[in-house]
């Protein structure tokens, strides 16, 4: 077996034998990049061979935001009015902060399953990397995702909001942060417990609560997940507020929020991953 051969099945060459460049880091972005292109390519032929499932995921969504929607209107057409911005926003986020969270465990139960975590896990380039690598693919995958079911609710409503890419990007990468977060976490308890479903239940009925929760009334709410960044959202795209004109107090939380939930997550889960190979739980589904 070749050192390429040992690298593509996962990493049963040492790390002693790689190349120097390797080794010593010079050709890392080279190698990232090689390995985050196989992540993203593997995604996408997931969701292409079982489109099924891909699909079901975005109506479901959009079936639950139609039914409000329409139902809303019928009974109380002036609150849905007055309300339909938040709503909509407020979809869009869930939709990207539950992809966000959700992917990471879903994708190492599956490896479990299919027996190639233990190879993962042995990468030469590291367990952490692949495992941010497929984070930063489950991020483009859920604004992909949120971009489709953000211009299926416009066209439904006949609304427009303004979206500005400079605005509307960077806030939204911002307010999935704490959501990635919270997918690390959830990602390592999966590698130790194996089956967290109902965990994930919990964790969405407790997202839906706050992109809905009134930031402007209790401040302290801004410090939970979602909430600042579904308020800062709202007033972008419904208001047509520029990036740079929102609070600067606001956007300097939201930024440490981000980083302070990703980075919490991400010891948590290295955490948890070392309990579970040490429990010699690693491999077992």
């Amino acid at each position: 077996m070749t050192e390429a051969d040992g690298r593509a099945d996962g990493g049963a060459v040492s790390r002693d034998h790689l190349p120097t460049t390797v080794r010593t880091g010079g050709a890392g972005l080279r190698e990232s990049y090689v390995l985050a292109r196989a992540v993203a390519y593997k995604s996408l032929v997931l969701r292409v061979r079982y489109a099924f499932n891909t699909v079901t995921n975005l109506v479901t969504i959009y079936v639950f935001f139609a039914l409000l929607f329409f139902g809303g209107r019928a009974v109380a057409p002036q609150a849905i009015t007055d309300s339909l911005t938040g709503i909509i926003v407020g979809f869009f986020l869930l939709l990207m902060a539950t992809v966000a969270y959700s992917d990471l465990s879903w994708e190492l139960i599956r490896e479990a399953q299919w027996g190639t975590l233990e190879q993962l896990y042995m990468s030469p380039l590291g367990f952490r990397r692949v495992v941010f690598l497929k984070t930063a693919v489950n991020i483009l995958v859920a604004f992909a995702f949120g971009t489709v079911l953000l211009g299926l609710m416009l066209l439904t409503t006949g609304t427009t909001l303004a979206l500005d890419p400079l605005t509307v990007v960077p806030l939204g990468l911002l307010a999935m942060g704490p959501a990635v977060g919270v997918g690390y976490v959830l990602g390592g308890l999966a590698l130790l417990f194996k089956r967290v479903e109902n965990v994930f239940q919990i964790v969405q009925f407790s997202f839906v609560g706050l992109v809905a929760a009134p930031v402007d009334a209790y401040p302290l709410l801004k410090a939970l997940p979602l909430a600042l960044g579904a308020d800062l959202l709202r007033t972008a795209m419904g208001e047509g507020v520029r990036l740079w004109a929102l609070p600067a107090g606001d956007l300097g939380l939201l930024v440490l929020k981000a980083v302070a939930y990703v980075a919490v997550g991400r010891v948590v889960f290295g955490w948890l991953a070392r309990r579970a190979r040490d429990g010699g739980k690693l491999g077992k589904y």
